[in-house]
């Protein structure tokens, strides 16, 4: 496995831990970048939607896009996969 797979699983991961932490379980994409880099992971907003778009194929998020910013709201599936019960490929397990 390469380093960059890796990386991209730890930062999907990260996004879904961020979004449980959330009250709501929602956030922005400008928050979420922010918060990424709090975590370690400097990223661009622009690899934030990117990330939040595959995130939302698999039926982690579901995503709504307003003008500037996407709003996410993490799924039952999502907190599922932050909590270790659910695995999905391309996405680091907690805790591996």
């Amino acid at each position: 496995m390469s380093f960059e797979k890796i990386l991209t699983e730890d930062r999907r991961l990260v996004l879904l831990r961020i979004l449980n932490d959330m009250i709501s379980y929602k956030a922005n994409s400008s928050v979420l970048t922010i918060a990424m880099e709090h975590f370690g992971h400097a990223v661009s907003r622009d690899y934030v939607r990117t990330q939040l778009a595959w995130l939302a194929e698999q039926q982690l998020v579901q995503s709504e896009d307003i003008g500037p910013v996407v709003v996410v709201t993490l799924t039952q599936r999502g907190q599922e996969v932050v909590r270790g019960l659910a695995v999905v490929p391309g996405v680091s397990r907690p805790g591996a």
